[in-house]
């Protein structure tokens, strides 16, 4: 089982995968008494959760395999992937599942609805003709983020991404170096609302650039924390947040002050893992009043004492894709707001 970062006690979610007290307690018994078998009891597997009872409509892969470099470099490509939907489409959930899970560092899922991005599939990051392709207007500029422990995002039923027409999905996909031929083909899957959609799902993305204390640079040998503090200017419902640093990233801390001075816990992770990463969605919809504010505390690590630091000795760590850089991102799926969406569990 996967280990739970999010701490329980500061903010429960929807999807969390831990186990009790009691469960915990039962499998140490089981152990002290010798890990005895237990009765063969032939049962149809039943599952209650909806996300394993739902196949996906629409099975997107990449259209052909990706050949990954042999020198051992950080590689971060570009694909289209042709959705060629008949029709406007609301999808209710969205899954990446990697094609080559020991080399995909991470993915983003981008949609285009002009088609005018499909010269840049395969296409290097550092290709300087990238940037006559980031000149077109995006319809989403992130449907989806696929992290080490992420699985797939579903929303409340009645509510939906929009998916245009006939629109490409542009994959921004990040490559961990390899020394031997690789390949990878990486898919994405769409699950299409099965109700009438009356709600569209919106993304609302912190950055690096949103930082309070500039520059967003991390000294070598020093622990540093990063502050976000970000307006809502209208009232809203949280889906879900998904927090997202590097390797030397320490803690993660997120809450909303609403203008009346009230704390709203968003998500608490004491011991950050890049490995076990995940997009948490609230066990309600969560409302956020106009003129709340969102904090983020995000700290590092960048010492030589940390066993997770891609350098030993330390070095001067600043932004930057490659796993040895560091982000500070937390994206946010949300609705606008309706009464009564903090009763809705879904």
């Amino acid at each position: 089982m996967p280990p739970w970062k999010a701490d329980p006690t500061y903010q429960t979610f929807r999807n969390e995968k831990k186990l009790t007290s009691a469960e915990i307690d039962l499998i140490q018994k089981w152990i002290s008494s010798d890990m005895p078998k237990g009765k063969k009891v032939k049962s149809k597997k039943v599952s209650t959760d909806l996300e394993d009872l739902t196949k996906p409509d629409l099975v997107l892969p990449m259209i052909s395999s990706y050949q990954l470099s042999e020198k051992a470099e950080e590689d971060f490509r570009f694909f289209v992937v042709p959705s060629n939907l008949p029709s406007d489409t609301y999808v209710s959930a969205v899954e990446f599942v990697p094609g080559n899970r020991k080399q995909v560092h991470h993915s983003r899922v981008m949609v285009d609805s002009t088609q005018k991005i499909r010269g840049i599939d395969g296409m290097s990051e550092m290709d300087p003709e990238i940037k006559k392709f980031q000149t077109v207007p995006l319809a989403d500029e992130f449907l989806y983020g696929w992290v080490p422990g992420n699985t797939k995002i579903f929303f409340p039923p009645g509510t939906g991404k929009k998916l245009v027409k006939g629109s490409d999905l542009i994959l921004n996909i990040h490559y961990s170096p390899s020394s031997k031929p690789q390949q990878d083909k990486s898919v994405v899957n769409l699950y299409y609302a099965k109700i009438p959609v009356t709600r569209e799902v919106y993304t609302l993305t912190l950055r690096e650039n949103d930082i309070r204390n500039q520059p967003f640079y991390i000294d070598a040998e020093r622990m540093p924390t990063f502050h976000i503090n970000y307006t809502i200017t209208k009232d809203i419902s949280l889906i879900s947040v998904m927090p997202h640093m590097h390797f030397i990233g320490k803690s993660f801390l997120a809450y909303a002050v609403t203008l009346e001075g009230e704390k709203i816990p968003l998500i608490k992770i004491d011991e950050w893992d890049f490995n076990w990463q995940t997009t948490y969605q609230f066990k309600n919809l969560l409302k956020i009043p106009a003129g709340s504010r969102i904090y983020v505390e995000a700290k590092y690590d960048n010492t030589s004492e940390n066993p997770a630091n891609p350098n030993n000795p330390a070095k001067d760590i600043g932004y930057g894709w490659n796993s040895t850089d560091e982000m500070c991102n937390m994206v946010i799926y949300f609705i606008d707001y309706k009464e009564g969406d903090e009763l809705i569990e879904y």
